[in-house]
């Protein structure tokens, strides 16, 4: 069986994807960095797992734990000291480490050790690690990793599905046609840049004979290139447009209860130094939010219903299934634990067939 087929007999089920019992470990958003002041500590609750966030005097932002090892009282309603956190109970006191330095009862502290979480910053956004330690630095586009950008905050949204299938609209090719009328032919080509990242790149013919042909062409003399990274299955970076536009859109997600999605757009621009290039990059974005709503719109009343199900998959969804196919390879984690998931392990015959159903003769 192969891609060429008209359509695909049987398909393996995922363990992985679309599943609200399991997420991939890797970077998630947690929330804008300037939401979160000097001195600040806040609840905060990431893929199941309740968890407080401060930032200390030394400007960096510590992610631990929400309840003190003592008697699980609740952190955030505690203070920082410097860049320490103090429990608003009994006064423990934990440095940005997690390590306990001070207990005001005793002489002494106690050899105790209050979990924290690998964190970052980066796109405006405060980002955790999901494992012990990062595998992977923060979510990027490979070509692009030297470039500066301009930033601006799209749209906040929570949407009734999976971060999966609400990131697998970027590469439903059928549904450009369908559900947003765009004269488009998009055929992707799939590159995994490593074990956490995959890229889908496509170089978009506009079709003849319709209304829209002859705007595209008098703005755009060159194909419009289209192209979507993923990492760990839940952030996508879409980018769009000819080379000297640059623009990219980042969609940031994470799995609430229940299966559902909490995302965080995220555009940006190539900088401009100039005046006429910084008014030219915000007109761009002004834009971009404008047809974003369009588009949010229409794919709206497919995310408010769906319960997904690839139970016949076709040709036109084999980037779909690469999708797929590259989550059910990376570290899956549970839901609020946080521990590694059981894989179950099928047998290799099984695992080259479902690889041959991805590559083209």
């Amino acid at each position: 069986m192969n891609v060429n087929s008209q359509n695909f007999t049987s398909m393996r089920k995922p363990k992985t994807f679309n599943n609200p019992e399991r997420f991939v470990e890797g970077w998630y958003w947690v929330m804008p960095s300037q939401n979160l002041r000097i001195g600040e500590v806040k609840p905060v609750t990431i893929l199941g797992r309740k968890l407080v966030v401060y930032r200390g005097q030394d400007k960096r932002v510590v992610i631990c734990d929400a309840y003190c090892p003592h008697m699980g009282a609740h952190l955030a309603e505690g203070r920082i000291e410097g860049n320490e956190l103090r429990c608003f109970f009994h006064h423990w006191k934990f440095d940005n480490q997690g390590i306990c330095v001070e207990i005001p009862c005793l002489d002494e502290p106690l050899p105790i050790k209050l979990k924290t979480w690998p964190t970052n910053e980066g796109y405006g956004m405060i980002w955790i690690w999901t494992g012990e330690t990062p595998q992977q630095p923060l979510p990027f586009i490979p070509d692009l990793q030297q470039q500066q950008f301009d930033i601006t905050f799209g749209f906040h949204f929570v949407k009734n599905c999976h971060p999966n299938v609400v990131l697998i609209n970027a590469i439903d090719a059928q549904h450009f046609n369908t559900v947003h009328k765009l004269p488009l032919e998009v055929i992707f080509d799939k590159e995994e840049y490593n074990h956490n990242v995959i890229i889908f790149t496509n170089i978009t013919d506009i079709r003849r004979g319709h209304s829209f042909t002859k705007l595209i062409r008098s703005l755009f003399k060159h194909p419009i290139n289209y192209s979507i990274c993923y990492w760990y299955g839940s952030t996508g970076i879409v980018s769009l447009g000819p080379d000297f536009l640059g623009l990219h859109m980042m969609f940031a997600l994470r799995l609430l209860e229940s299966g559902k999605t909490e995302g965080q757009t995220i555009f940006m621009l190539k900088k401009r130094s100039h005046l006429f290039g910084r008014l030219f990059n915000q007109l761009i974005f002004w834009v971009t939010k404008l047809v974003g709503e369009h588009f949010i719109q229409d794919d709206e009343k497919v995310f408010r219903t769906i319960r997904f199900d690839l139970k016949t998959p076709i040709k036109a969804d084999q980037a779909i299934m690469q999708f797929i196919n590259h989550i059910e390879q990376q570290k899956p984690l549970l839901w609020s634990t946080w521990n590694l998931a059981r894989r179950e392990v099928e047998p290799q015959a099984t695992q080259n067939q479902w690889r041959d159903d991805l590559t083209n003769d």
